[in-house]
C-alpha cells in the first residue's frame, strides 16, 4: 500500500474536471465521507454543484493546481484529455494522483494507445501513423479500403474521424480533418461491441465487472445492456485483457476498455479510457458497487468492492431535450433515472441517463 493510504473519512479529493463524471464522483465520495474539490474551466458545472468547493481555471494554470494540491489529499481526474503537463505539475507539487500519468499519455495519443496495447499482449486492428497526405495515401495502400481515419488526439463520440472509401482519396480525407497527425486503423469485421470496465486498488488487487454489449448512433453510444449475453470463455478473454492493462500501467482506479468481439469469437482491443466510463453507468443500478465508487474506493486505497451483478440493466443515453421526458421515466417502476443537472440542452449532448432494470438470468 502506498504511503498515506488508506485515506479516512473526511479527507478530499481533488477532481479534474468537471463534468457529468465528476459529479457522479463526488456523489460517490460524499456518500463514503469524503469532501470533493473540483477544477473546472466551466462556470456553474455539473460537479461543482455537489461539490464542497469549485476552483474556476485553466486545467494548466499553475496558481489554481498549486491551491487544489494544497487543498486535496488525492487527486484524480473525470476525463483523459486533461493536459498531461498539469498532471506533472501536481506531481511535482507533492500531491498523489491516480490514474497515474502514464494512463493518462497512453490514453491521449491514439498510436502510443494502439502500440501500448500490442506490447502488453492485447490484438488491436491494424493500423499506421499518418503525418502528412503522402503518408496517408500509402497506409491507406497497405491497410486496404474502406479504413477509418482518426486525429491521433482530441475527438470523441464520433468527431475527429473519417472514413477512408478509396485509397485515392486518403490525403483528402487526411487534410479534411485538418492535417493533424492521424492514425489510420484497418476496419474490424465484428459481429458486436463490447465493453469492460475494471478497476485496480494500491494494493494490486483486480475488481472487473461484467461485459457490456454497447450500441452506437452517429458514433454516440446510445445504449449498453449489461451484463451482455456471453459464453464464459468469451467473458475469461476480456477479463484476461483488463488485468493485462491495468498490471501493465501499474494502474490506480477504474478504467473503461472498449472491444470488439469477431466472428470467430476472438477480442479485439478499440480503445482504453482511464477513467469511469459511459458504459459502466449500468452499474450505478446493476452491481452492490457502482463504477464511481469503486473509483472512489481505489484512488483512496481502500478495499475494492463486489462487482457482482445483480439485476440486467439496459442503460440508455438521453441526448438533447429527451431529458425533458423526466416525469414519464420517473413513473416506470422498473427505470432508474440519473440526470445530469447540465443548464442548456443541445442536440446530440448527454444531459443523462437511465437504467432499465429486468431480472437476472440463471448463471448470471
Amino acid at each position: 500500500m502506498d504511503a498515506g493510504f488508506p485515506l479516512a473519512p473526511g479527507a478530499t479529493i481533488g477532481i479534474l474536471g468537471g463534468g457529468q463524471l465528476g459529479r457522479m464522483l463526488a456523489l460517490a465520495a460524499a456518500r463514503l465521507g469524503f469532501d470533493v474539490v473540483v477544477l473546472t474551466p466551466e462556470i456553474d458545472a455539473p460537479a461543482s454543484r455537489v461539490a464542497r468547493e469549485t476552483l474556476i481555471a485553466a486545467y494548466d494554470d499553475p496558481d489554481a493546481l498549486a491551491r487544489l494540491a494544497d487543498l486535496s489529499d488525492v487527486i484524480t481526474y473525470e476525463f483523459e484529455n486533461v493536459p498531461a503537463a498539469a498532471v506533472e505539475r501536481l506531481k511535482a507539487l507533492g500531491a498523489p494522483v491516480a490514474p497515474g500519468g502514464q494512463a493518462l499519455a497512453v490514453a491521449q495519443d491514439r498510436v502510443a494507445e494502439k502500440t501500448f496495447l500490442n506490447e502488453a499482449g492485447v490484438k488491436t486492428v491494424a493500423f499506421a501513423t499518418v503525418d502528412s497526405a503522402e503518408e496517408a495515401a500509402e497506409a491507406a495502400r497497405l491497410l486496404g479500403v474502406p479504413a477509418l481515419m482518426k486525429t491521433r488526439r482530441e475527438g470523441y463520440d464520433g468527431k475527429g474521424q473519417k472514413w477512408v472509401e478509396h485509397a485515392a482519396d486518403a490525403g483528402a480525407v487526411f487534410e479534411a480533418l485538418g492535417g493533424a497527425p492521424c492514425i489510420l486503423e484497418a476496419p474490424a469485421d465484428f459481429v458486436r461491441e463490447l465493453s469492460i470496465i475494471a478497476a485496480r486498488g494500491r494494493d494490486g488487487g483486480l475488481a472487473i465487472y461484467p461485459i457490456g454489449e454497447n450500441h452506437h448512433e452517429a458514433g454516440i453510444l446510445r445504449r449498453t445492456v449489461a451484463p451482455a449475453r456471453a459464453a464464459p470463455e468469451l467473458a475469461a478473454q476480456a477479463e484476461r485483457i483488463a488485468a493485462q492493462i491495468l498490471t501493465r500501467l501499474d494502474y490506480v482506479g477504474v478504467i473503461g476498455v472498449e472491444l470488439f468481439e469477431l466472428s470467430d469469437g476472438r477480442l479485439l482491443a478499440n480503445e482504453i479510457a482511464p477513467r469511469v466510463h459511459n458504459t459502466g453507468h449500468w452499474t450505478q443500478d446493476g452491481c452492490e458497487v457502482c463504477q464511481f465508487e469503486q473509483h472512489i474506493r481505489a484512488v483512496v486505497g481502500w478495499p475494492l468492492g463486489p462487482t457482482e451483478a445483480r439485476a440486467r440493466v439496459e442503460m440508455v443515453n438521453l441526448l438533447g431535450d429527451e431529458a425533458g421526458g423526466w416525469a414519464k421515466f420517473a413513473a416506470e417502476p422498473e427505470t432508474r433515472l440519473h440526470l445530469y443537472g447540465k443548464r442548456e440542452a443541445k442536440p446530440g449532448r448527454k444531459m443523462g441517463h437511465v437504467n432499465r432494470l429486468s431480472r437476472l438470468e440463471p448463471g448470471r
